[in-house]
């Protein structure tokens, strides 16, 4: 049996998420208290003929903290069951989830006369540490619009089912804010900007020219070449922990040009040796 547990913040999208996966075919229930998780699986394993071999619950701020404290006990108690597990999280800045409660006109479940929103938002966020803590994947929704979060998890998920881990190349603009959900960060701020070239400004990494400027740059071409032999040596080593998701994030000031030509780069250069691996620019329209 595949379990995967979708939580976050409220707000952050976990409710589009849980859909993604239902129309992958999974077999999908929103707000399970955590203490039926165990029984749920069981059920699960019980019935495969009738509610399938992969599930997806949504779990919330909303259970009893106490509850949520025994998360990574209920977890580890799955998993020795043979059960298994993924636990997705996402998150996004307090800001974007201000404007998001305000848009929808939407009341935080855990805020209220005497709760502020804010207060809330980071209230939530400590009792939901115990998954923060155990999440295989973490996801920050902050940029994300509705379409940009379903194709990610689409994609992401996609990949661990074709088996192995999952690998996503993301490009990304300092100005707009660092990845927070990647486990390597490189910042490639300090190589030759084609922001600077007039011709060149409006256009993106993506873009011939842009790629011809920077691949005659020792510097650009020095940079490349580290990252490929570093994650060559260590995604293996991700993957022999039995990781099922790994982020790495390509930072430059803008998120337009050097960033996008790397991630790129890299990202089809590790297609070309592998499986699952998926291309991502956050900053670009």
């Amino acid at each position: 049996m595949k379990l995967v547990v979708i939580s976050g913040v409220s707000g952050s999208g976990k409710s589009t998420a849980l859909h993604v996966l239902e129309d992958q075919g999974y077999y999908c229930i929103d707000n399970l208290p955590v203490g039926l998780l165990p029984d749920f699986a069981v059920k699960m394993n019980a019935f495969p003929g009738q509610l399938g071999e992969l599930a997806a619950v949504g779990i919330d701020a909303r259970n009893p903290p106490l509850d949520l404290s025994r998360f990574p006990e209920i977890l580890d108690t799955l998993k020795d069951a043979g059960v298994d597990c993924e636990v997705i999280f996402l998150d996004a800045d307090d800001e974007v989830l201000f404007k998001r409660f305000s848009e929808t006109r939407r009341k935080h479940p855990l805020s209220g006369e005497e709760i502020p929103l804010q207060e809330a938002i980071h209230y939530e966020r400590r009792l939901l540490q115990p998954i923060i803590d155990r999440a295989d994947l973490f996801t920050d929704t902050t940029r994300s619009n509705v379409h940009q979060l379903r194709d990610l998890i689409r994609e992401r998920i996609r990949g661990e089912q074709q088996v192995g881990l999952s690998i996503l190349f993301e490009s990304f603009g300092f100005k707009h804010g660092m990845a927070a959900d990647a486990d390597f960060v490189f910042d490639a701020r300090c190589l030759p900007n084609p922001h600077w070239e007039n011709k060149l400004r409006a256009m993106t990494g993506r873009d011939q020219p842009v790629a011809d400027f920077l691949e005659g740059q020792e510097l650009v071409e020095g940079f490349f070449i580290q990252i490929q032999e570093m994650m060559t040596y260590w995604i293996p080593c991700f993957e022999a922990d039995n990781r099922s998701y790994l982020t790495i994030a390509i930072g430059c000031t803008g998120g337009q040009h050097r960033s996008v030509y790397l991630t790129e780069r890299l990202g089809q250069y590790f297609q070309q040796q592998r499986d699952n691996v998926i291309i991502r620019h956050r900053d670009l329209p």
